[in-house]
């Protein structure tokens, strides 16, 4: 046995003797490898996985959970500055549903259930007022703890004491929350006005102005009015712009499409500028009309025709009254006679007209003006050996096909009230220049290879050599030591024969007895004595 363990130490020494350096260290490393692998498949297949038990907790709830843990006997760990407790996966499930059934966690807060599960007749007034609003803000801050992008809300409300009078004016509640929101959520307006909208309803006598509402960064949230724009000069400002954007891009991809149809999209560029009037207005007008618009005439309701005839003695004269050649004005015509006849013929017509009343609301925006600025690419083909350049004459026609187009958007898209005082010529820009990337030689169009590409295909080149070299020097070195190594062992095998071994120990022996001879007599003598009697 022990000679086979010698033997197996000689073979290994040898083996690991004859590796080179580079060998030994790959194996070296190859091992610690395997080791650390399997060290980290024992660690995370005998290890517990948590998963969290309960999350965003106060400081309160975290108390009780993490005592009654302790009291069990379960292993636990505390994350997210200890909001957060974890728990082995295989015991999750059941520890909700134990901890529920024990009424834990407790926030300290009352719902509304409170007051079914602990109804009593002992309750004072004063009592009973502020454990309802306790109620009414847990229950608050609930629902708006269940809304996308709110972690967790505090409400604050604040209900005035009723009047004693009937006389005196009841006072209007008041609201503070704070709500946790979500890292990176942003909400829109539309959100926040329905937040104010959720708790001015959920709170008697609680209108919207009254209520604050801010984040844990101190942000306040503002409301908005119906149409989006902000009751504060940021969020005016955003709407406006907003709006414009959407304006002047949609006009310009229009232009960008059908220009690019007729040129090539990539031979035109259009920017367009817009002037928008954000001037809002509610009138309301009330109009008369006739029936018939072509005689200006009503529809007739009623008509009364009164006729009088008279003929004999005191009749009044005929004709109108202080016209005739001698007759003085205004006065009543008198007949020598007395005889005469009298005629009166009245008739009154009572029209109806169209009666109507109209409230008109403007809308939110009108396009004031429009500028729009087009450059077209005057490169019409460029080949190997020349560019051919758009004429006048065509550059001509492009210009009078671009304007055609313009001026009909910009007629369509300008409001009415303003239109007459536009002139589309004035708001057009057309510009025909060589773009950037289109050369006059012939290299513009055949794909030229740029200089910072050369020089880091030299610097890879150099590097590649490099490394060839490298391998190279590191082989031949490599097989320099093998051989080495090889004649080493070769000459570590090389045994001498026994006899030659012999005749040298004999030969040193001689040499230091006749060295003891003649240095020192005495002792040679009694050496030679001693193996006398041995002998």
């Amino acid at each position: 046995m022990k000679e086979k363990m010698i033997n197996w130490k000689n073979t290994t020494a040898a083996f690991w003797n004859n590796r080179t350096k580079a060998q030994r260290l790959i194996f070296i490393g190859s091992v610690v490898i395997i080791i650390l692998l399997i060290i980290a498949i024992v660690f995370f297949t005998t290890r517990s996985k948590y998963v969290p038990l309960y999350n965003n907790l106060s400081v309160q709830e975290v108390g009780q959970i993490k005592e009654e843990l302790d009291t069990r006997g379960v292993p636990y760990e505390l994350e997210g500055g200890g909001k957060e407790i974890k728990v082995p996966e295989e015991q999750a499930d059941s520890l909700v549903v134990d901890l529920a059934a024990q009424g834990i966690p407790k926030s300290g807060n009352i719902d509304y259930s409170f007051f079914s599960e602990n109804a009593s007749w002992g309750v004072t007034e004063n009592e009973f007022n502020v454990m309802k609003l306790d109620a009414m803000q847990t229950e608050l801050a609930n629902l708006i703890k269940g809304i996308d992008g709110i972690q967790d809300a505090k409400v604050m409300i604040n209900m005035p004491e009723e009047p004693v009078f009937v006389k005196d004016a009841k006072q209007e509640a008041s609201a503070s929350i704070v709500i946790n929101t979500e890292p990176g959520y942003n909400f829109e307006s539309g959100q926040i006005n329905a937040l104010y909208h959720l708790v001015s309803k959920a709170v008697p006598n609680l209108p919207a102005e009254n209520i604050a509402i801010t984040n844990q960064y101190f942000e306040s949230f503002e409301q908005t009015d119906a149409k989006g724009s902000g009751n504060n000069i940021k969020d005016a400002y955003t709407y406006q712009q907003s709006i414009k954007k959407d304006i002047e891009k949609d006009i310009q991809k229009r232009l960008q499409q059908m220009l690019g149809a007729m040129v090539g999209s990539g031979n035109v560029i259009v920017s367009v500028t817009s002037d928008i009037d954000f001037t809002q207005e509610n009138r309301t007008e009330d109009l008369v009309e006739p029936v018939d618009l072509e005689n200006m005439e009503g529809l007739p309701v009623s008509i009364e025709t009164i006729k009088e005839t008279y003929e004999g003695a005191g009749a009044a004269a005929g004709g109108a009254v202080g016209t005739g050649d001698e007759d003085v004005a205004n006065y009543q015509a008198t007949d020598e006679d007395g005889d005469g006849e009298y005629e009166m013929t009245k008739e009154t017509v009572n029209n109806e007209f169209n009666k109507i009343r109209k409230n008109i609301v403007e809308s939110p925006y009108k396009v004031r003006d429009l500028g729009i600025q087009v450059a077209v690419n005057r490169v019409k083909s460029a080949d190997k050996k020349d560019v051919e350049y758009l004429t006048q004459q065509e550059e001509m026609e492009v210009e009078d096909g671009i304007n055609s187009i313009i001026n009909s958007i910009i007629t369509t898209s300008i409001d009415g009230e303003y239109a007459e005082d536009v002139d589309p010529e004035e708001n057009v820009s057309i510009v025909f220049q060589e773009f950037n990337g289109t050369d006059s030689t012939a290299a513009s169009k055949e794909p030229s290879i740029p200089t910072w590409l050369y020089v880091v295909g030299g610097i890879l080149l150099l590097i590649i050599i490099g490394l060839i070299v490298y391998f190279l020097r590191k082989r031949r070195e490599d097989e320099d030591e093998e051989d080495e190594e090889v004649y080493t062992a070769q000459s570590q095998l090389e045994v001498p024969d026994f006899p030659e071994k012999e005749e040298s120990e004999v030969t040193i022996r001689k040499k230091q007895l006749e060295k003891i001879a003649k240095e020192k007599p005495e002792d040679f003598a009694k050496l030679l004595r001693s193996w006398i009697g041995e002998e």
